[in-house]
C-alpha cells in the first residue's frame, strides 16, 4: 500500500502545485477583427485612404456615365445612324468599356495594395498597445485569436482605449 501512495504523491503534488500556478496565471484575448475595424489608427487610416482615392473613383464614375450615355443614344438612335456613325460609336463604346476595365482593375489592385500597407501600420500599432497593455497589468499571456472567447479575459476593449489615447 505504501508503494501505491509513494507512485501517485508525485501525481497528487503536481495537481495541487498546478492549481496554485494556475491561480496566479492570467490570460488575456484580443479581438483583431474588432481592433481593425473599430480602432482610431484604422479609422484614421480608412479616411486616408478615401481621401487618396477619391479622384480615381470620380473618374471610373465619369467613364461609366459615359459608356452608359454612348449605349443609351446607341439603343435610341442606333438603327436611323448612318453606318459609318454607328461603327465609330461602337468602337468608341469598346474602347471606352476597355478602358474602364483597365482602370477598375488597376484600381482595385492599388486599394488593396495600400489597404494592405495600412493594415500592417495598425497592427505594429495593435501589438505594441497588447504588449505595453499586457506588461503593466502582469498579464501572462495574451492571445489575438480565439476560436470562443470568455468576456472576461477579453482585452480588447482596453487595446481600443489604449490606442485612442495614444498620440
Amino acid at each position: 500500500m505504501k508503494t501505491w501512495i509513494m507512485k501517485l504523491m508525485p501525481a497528487m503534488l503536481l495537481v495541487i502545485f498546478s492549481q496554485a500556478f494556475a491561480a496566479d496565471f492570467r490570460i488575456g484575448v484580443v479581438d483583431t477583427e474588432r481592433i481593425l475595424r473599430e480602432s482610431v489608427p484604422a479609422l484614421k487610416a480608412e479616411k486616408r485612404i478615401e481621401k487618396e482615392f477619391a479622384a480615381r473613383d470620380q473618374e471610373i464614375k465619369k467613364v461609366t456615365q459615359q459608356v452608359k450615355d454612348i449605349q443609351a443614344y446607341l439603343d435610341k438612335e442606333g438603327m436611323t445612324l448612318p453606318d459609318a456613325e454607328r461603327r465609330n460609336k461602337e468602337r468608341e463604346l469598346d474602347n471606352l468599356n476597355v478602358n474602364l476595365q483597365r482602370l477598375q482593375r488597376e484600381f482595385r489592385e492599388d486599394l488593396n495594395l495600400r489597404k494592405n500597407e495600412e493594415l500592417v501600420v495598425v497592427l505594429g500599432q495593435a501589438n505594441k498597445a497588447i504588449q505595453q497593455i499586457a506588461e503593466s497589468e502582469k498579464y501572462d499571456l495574451v492571445l489575438q485569436e480565439a476560436v470562443y472567447r470568455n468576456p472576461k479575459i477579453d482585452i480588447t476593449e482596453k487595446v481600443l482605449k489604449y490606442l485612442a489615447n495614444e498620440k
